[in-house]
């Protein structure tokens, strides 16, 4: 089938790496929105799939994808695609010659590349599958180093690396435009970075929570959970400001036991200004201080573009609010004495959450991101349990595992309209409004989900003979 392109418009296809799949498609959506467009798939369109083809694009637009995306590894004009051989080659002489002409002449220099995934081939057999496209009528000649254009033959065979079929399932050929910025996961690994803790966010778990907000230059952006600024890392790379709180203030401020092995104490500099620095991003730190999420300390008004953050789900640090249990009926002697430095008291991830959602619907611009993680229970998880808010339209929901029985979701949102007081009544009268409580036994239950995980392997392990001296 030719594939009638315009000027500006055509086909293009993404190759696109299979680590984080679910995160992948929301990815591409919200780099396409932020230049106006919408992602446009055929209609087979097979998202698990590690080639898509999009249509209604200009190569402006991919270009701009390709400059962000952390899931897509390289984009192509899609010059002709096929089940077999033969249908490739059918396809490639049925595409417009004037799109083919400019990259063709005698003063062109060019090479072609052939990408196999899930099946590698022979030196041989890839020459062969390059000489097969002797039918194209290309004038200039090979380099192999520095070639003006590069042209691609990829070949899908599937999924399942323990079948894999003789002849791929699909064929691609087109011109390379741009890779994918994959190589921002290598550069900024936490294993390199100056200052981490035990729960710093992975490098390309934080880039995609970035473009998944479609954070921009001169975006003002929030985590009110920083921890060691994994996210206000990602975040600055994109050129916007970065600011955040978390309430301890051993890791705010840098100081007491190191997280990494072999050193005790962190150093002077260990902190979120110099993870910046390292970057070649401090001009975009603004600032990040000690401060209980759950109390109002911030001005009433709209003033972040996006609020992007991963809250404790008390596994490997503890989820706690400044507070007591006590109930305090008079005040103290000496009230303007010195201050008082008030206890800690769980906070319960229902709380955390629904916290999280009226912050963000008083403070984000309109058009605003949020974007969290949500622990869940595998076992119990059902979209109902996701928190939800008058002023704010779920975007996108997606999967990380973590084990057999717990995941979480990075959960995506949008302010669409500003708080008003019938919102507070919405929020009593819909259950999905509410607060799930069902969050709160997440701890337990990834705990219990553990020992029994241990218990079965105890009692199908045979029993270890005691070696004589």
């Amino acid at each position: 089938m030719a594939l009638h392109c315009g000027k500006t418009f055509c086909q293009y296809l993404l190759h696109l790496a299979h680590d984080n799949v679910d995160f992948r498609l929301p990815e591409i959506k919200s780099l396409l929105s932020l230049r106006g467009r919408k992602c446009d798939p055929p209609e087979n369109f097979k998202e698990r799939s590690p080639f898509w083809r999009l249509n209604g694009l200009s190569e402006d637009d991919v270009h701009s994808v390709m400059s962000r995306t952390v899931c897509a590894k390289s984009a192509f004009e899609l010059w002709g695609h096929g089940k077999t051989a033969a249908e490739l080659k059918s396809s490639l002489l049925e595409y417009p010659k004037e799109r083919m002409t400019p990259f063709l002449q005698q003063e062109c220099t060019y090479k072609i590349n052939v990408y196999t995934f899930n099946k590698t081939l022979l030196f041989k057999d890839r020459i062969e599958k390059i000489n097969a496209l002797d039918f194209l009528p290309f004038q200039g000649k090979v380099n192999l180093k520095h070639p003006d254009h590069i042209f691609c033959l990829l070949e899908d065979y599937g999924l399942d690396p323990n079948d894999i079929p003789e002849e791929p399932f699909y064929i691609y050929f087109g011109r390379w435009i741009a890779d994918g910025q994959r190589e921002l996961i290598r550069s900024h690994s936490v294993k390199k970075r100056h200052f981490i803790g035990n729960t710093s966010m992975d490098a390309g778990l934080s880039f995609i929570m970035a473009n998944h907000a479609k954070v921009k230059p001169h975006d003002l952006v929030y985590d009110p959970f920083v921890g060691t600024g994994s996210l206000l890392v990602a975040c600055s790379h994109f050129g916007a400001y970065v600011c955040g709180t978390d309430i301890d203030y051993n890791t705010i401020h840098g100081v007491g036991r190191a997280s990494r092995k072999n050193q005790k104490w962190r150093g002077p500099d260990e902190n979120i200004r110099a993870n910046l620095r390292q970057y070649g991003t401090e001009v975009f730190y603004v600032d990040v201080m000690v401060s209980d999420a759950s109390k109002p300390v911030w001005r009433k008004g709209t003033l972040f573009d996006a609020i992007i953050t991963d809250p404790p789900y008390g596994i490997r640090e503890s989820t706690r609010r400044t507070g007591s249990h006590k109930e305090i009926t008079n005040p103290p002697e000496n009230l303007f004495g010195e201050s008082h430095v008030p206890v800690s008291m769980v906070y319960h991830l229902s709380d955390v959450f629904a916290d999280l959602l009226n912050f963000a619907a008083y403070h984000l611009v309109l058009g605003g991101r949020l974007v969290y993680w949500l622990p869940v229970y595998r076992p119990e998880y059902c979209e109902e349990m996701v928190p939800l808010h008058p002023c704010l339209r779920l975007v996108s929901n997606c999967e990380q595992t973590l084990s057999s029985h717990t995941s979480r979701r990075l959960i995506t949102m949008e302010k669409t309209k500003d708080p008003e007081e019938s919102d507070a009544l919405q929020q009593l009268a819909n259950p999905r409004f509410t607060p799930n409580q069902g969050h709160n036994s997440f701890r337990e239950k990834y705990f219990s989900g553990i020992t029994k995980k241990s218990t079965a392997k105890a009692m199908t392990e045979p029993p270890q003979t005691k070696k004589s001296d």
